[in-house]
């Protein structure tokens, strides 16, 4: 039986990192024409997509509780999503609410406590969950990735790894999020949960995934794995890895424009924290709430864009 190139492969991995290794892919040519439409119509389109989203779904059954009668959590779901949509303190959004709560379906009075304390309500974060997972679609090419998510402006990407929240996640090409994690377990070990609530054709993570089991996962999971390689790696192990690596060793240059796909993801994750506000939040359901609410309204708005190009072409 031949023996693999370990060192010869061991020696290509610090080439991959060099400027001018390879040819970059052209860049996308962008349709201003559909942009500006998006942009034109997005504020209708986000309060429609709210309201029915949010309609369509099933609420706990808080019958029988103790206590005052619950506000009707749908109410308190479309409350939470309108202050992500438009960057409203609770206080704002109570007045805000006079004017767009009818067209939203909201015919409660809702005050600034009341909005406040609904993103720590199991009941709305439960309907948060249904229109996450109804509401997105996958191409298959699937990037995953971990950020951290500042909640002051004191705090910076290092110090947030270890004293914020952070968010490991995995986003298709058109960066749609299919699944995250903010338990705050390392990235790695919360990537082997994120790989099966997912499906796709391909999984692209960058070196700090770089782990011989989570290979194994992403293939008995049915996808293609594009781990980038660390130059102690050697290509021997489970079917998975070894082939991973045997493809890269001989073709690198395919190998690399499957693998640079994940570019989306760090994408994701910078026009996410440039877009939205400080997480203000500090209870661990209210952040996952607050979150959840974001994600939606992301991937709300990426669909619309791609929804339209079809409609165009």
């Amino acid at each position: 039986m031949s023996r693999l190139p370990n060192k010869e492969f061991r020696a290509m991995v610090p080439l991959l990192r060099e400027k001018g290794f390879y040819e970059p892919e052209k860049p996308r040519k962008i349709s201003w024409s559909e942009y500006n439409l998006t942009q034109i119509e997005d504020a209708y389109e986000s309060l429609t997509f709210i309201r029915d989203s949010v309609d369509k779904t099933e609420y706990l059954n808080t019958e029988g509780k103790i206590g005052r009668p619950l506000t009707d959590p749908k109410s308190l779901a479309k409350a939470v999503l309108l202050c992500e949509e438009l960057s409203l303190t609770e206080r704002s959004a109570q007045g805000w609410l006079k004017i767009l709560g009818p067209f939203l379906g909201i015919y409660e009075t809702l005050d600034d406590r009341t909005i406040g304390e609904a993103y720590d309500k199991p009941e709305v974060l439960y309907i948060l969950k249904q229109v996450f997972d109804e509401s997105k679609t996958s191409d298959g090419k699937l990037s995953g990735d971990g950020t951290g998510l500042e909640n002051s402006r004191k705090q910076n990407y290092e110090s947030s790894k270890k004293y914020g929240t952070y968010m490991t996640s995995i986003v298709d090409s058109r960066e749609i999020i299919q699944a995250f994690d903010i338990s705050g377990e390392q990235e790695c070990r919360a990537m082997y949960k994120l790989v099966g609530m997912v499906e796709g054709n391909s999984l692209r993570l960058d070196a700090g995934f770089n782990d011989r089991e989570l290979v194994r996962k992403i293939s008995l999971e049915g996808m293609i794995p594009y781990v980038f390689p660390k130059k102690n790696n050697n290509m021997n192990g489970h079917p998975a890895w070894k082939l991973m690596y045997t493809e890269l060793f001989l073709d690198v240059i395919q190998w690399l424009t499957e693998y640079h796909i994940r570019s989306h993801a760090e994408s994701f994750h910078s026009s996410f924290k440039s877009r939205n506000k400080l997480l203000m939040k500090r209870r661990p359901i209210c952040q996952l709430t607050q979150i959840t609410g974001r994600i939606i309204l992301h991937n709300r708005r990426r669909l619309s864009y791609f929804n339209k190009l079809a409609k165009a072409s």
